[in-house]
């Protein structure tokens, strides 16, 4: 596969942001994770894949009033289930190379295709810069349409994603990949420059 450079952590972190600008800057194919969930989860459901059969299931009420632990479980064995997709997409890009993100990139699964360390850098946010940026996303009342407490939905899904970002960050410690916290604090010119340093992009 040709040099492939990947951003993972969590969502509402800013990966889709630098991963933009990192490819235009370095002429590499950006492919990004979100926008092929819902054909992966199908080909999960073909395969028997049981939690990708739930996901394509459930509606929106099924999907955020459960407990964001099990919510949280769930969405680490979900991309534990697409990963083989995913990498086959990749294999197919041709050119000078490829700056792909998404919460799919979990550490361990990383680890275990022995991703090197300096091609993969995890970015998830602070519980704070999360609920604000969310709450300004016009997609958000869509996604929860079809809820009957929506406030108690969006809490849900809102306490999902900061479990899964703090699993993610515990994965990157064991791991010893690098991980970023984006709390809002840092400038976006100064977390791209973090995350070309670390990829080695600049060289």
């Amino acid at each position: 596969m040709i040099n492939t450079y990947y951003i993972g952590g969590s969502p509402c972190s800013g990966k889709s942001t630098i991963a933009e600008i990192l490819s235009a800057k370095y002429n590499l194919y950006y492919f990004k994770v979100d926008d092929f969930l819902e054909k992966y989860t199908k080909m999960g459901t073909v395969k028997g894949y049981k939690i990708c059969k739930n996901q394509d299931s459930m509606n929106a009420e099924e999907t955020w009033m459960r407990e964001p632990s099990l919510q949280c479980r769930e969405e680490f064995l979900f991309y534990e289930e697409i990963f083989e997709f995913i990498w086959e997409d990749l294999r197919q890009i041709t050119g000078k190379g490829i700056i792909t993100e998404g919460a799919a990139y979990l550490p361990k699964l990383m680890k275990g295709l022995n991703i090197s360390k300096d091609r993969y850098i995890s970015i998830t946010p602070s519980e704070d810069f999360q609920i604000s940026h969310y709450k300004k996303r016009e997609w958000v009342p869509f996604v929860l349409e079809g809820c009957k407490d929506k406030e108690k939905a969006f809490s849900n899904w809102m306490n999902r994603d900061i479990l899964f970002a703090q699993e993610v960050q515990r994965q990157c410690n064991e791991e010893k990949y690098v991980s970023i916290i984006n709390d809002g604090c840092i400038e976006l010119d100064e977390l791209v420059n973090k995350v070309v340093v670390h990829l080695g992009l600049g060289e």
